[in-house]
């Protein structure tokens, strides 16, 4: 999840941008796009062409993105279900892509909202590299940054997910492993994660500046695979989040974050303030659904998804009538 350190040299960083800004380019142009009436089937549907030029939006058709990942999509059911219900029209498009991506969809109208986590926009989005100490105030430095921007945020989830650092308990054992900075007790460890964690402050660039790791090997690893590659003994350690369902297995642990790098990770849907009148009572309907947005229910629902393959829109259709919302 988190941001781009800022020492690298001027070059790097342009030549970066060019190549980023012709990524975004491409992957909008394959992402997923339906109706408020259709909904995907599957948790890891391949995007299919997308119909909305940027800008193009409806005044009355509110344009809902999701990111790259299973509780991504569970998220977006969720929203673009509720919001349906109340009448809002939603043309929506799942797995985008990571937050760079994702961004820079909203910025140029390819999105109108998203659901995002607040540790993200501050790191990855805003690029501030300053450590919040609790979670409402990692939402007041995203909240602030997005009204200068042009946008606003629901309320936040009580769940949050974070990024973490997990090992085999095998492993953490042998070393001793209780914290991320114990790993320094490791001869030399692989580190398996998504492309983009390798130069996220909170993320592996973090992992060498604020805990001075730097006895291990970087290995790219596609977002899902990561506790196989585990098992496999591919790679030591991983990149996981805590809302995981695989963390219930009792096979790995989870090591602590005493210095926070990975922040606070509460999700909000960030919405363009221009679209709020898109639907009706927008920021009540989605502010009703994250208070129902629990960590023992978040961790279920994303169970019958990565778990037990129940495609994310049954799962939570059954959620919202569940709980009444539908």
């Amino acid at each position: 999840m988190p941001g781009v350190p800022t020492n690298r040299p001027r070059l790097m960083r342009a030549l970066f941008g060019a190549v980023l800004a012709v990524l975004v380019t491409v992957l909008l142009a394959a992402c997923g796009s339906s109706s408020s009436s259709t909904s995907k089937t599957t948790a890891a549907a391949s995007p299919t062409s997308a119909t909305t030029a940027a800008g193009s939006s409806s005044s009355g058709t509110l344009t809902l993105g999701t990111k790259d990942f299973t509780e991504e999509f569970i998220l977006g059911q969720l929203y673009k279900q509720a919001l349906a219900a109340k009448g809002c029209k939603i043309n929506y498009k799942e797995n985008i892509g990571a937050t760079e991506i994702i961004d820079r969809a909203l910025t140029s109208g390819q999105v109108d909202a998203y659901p995002e986590y607040t540790g993200e926009s501050v790191a990855t989005v805003a690029k501030i590299n300053k450590s919040a100490s609790s979670p409402q105030q990692e939402y007041a430095l995203a909240k602030a940054f997005y009204a200068k921007r042009g946008q606003v945020m629901s309320q936040i989830t009580p769940f949050f997910d974070v990024d973490a650092i997990a090992v085999k308990k095998s492993y953490a054992t042998k070393y001793g492993l209780v914290t991320v900075a114990d790993l320094k007790k490791v001869p030399h460890f692989t580190l398996g994660a998504r492309p983009e964690f390798l130069n996220r402050q909170e993320g592996a660039a973090g992992m060498k500046s604020v805990y001075g790791l730097n006895n291990f090997t970087f290995k790219s690893l596609a977002l899902g695979i990561q506790y196989q590659a585990l098992d496999s003994g591919s790679v030591d350690a991983a990149d996981v989040f805590t809302t995981d369902p695989q963390l219930a297995s009792g096979k790995y642990t989870v090591l602590k974050d005493p210095k926070n790098i990975f922040g606070f990770q509460n999700i909000a849907l960030v919405i363009n303030k221009n679209k709020l009148s898109a639907c009706p009572n927008v920021l009540t309907v989605v502010n009703n659904v994250n208070k129902l947005l629990t960590t023992p229910a978040v961790i279920s629902m994303n169970k019958a998804v990565a778990i037990d393959k129940q495609p994310p829109a049954t799962v939570a259709t059954a959620f919202l009538k569940a709980n009444h919302v539908i």
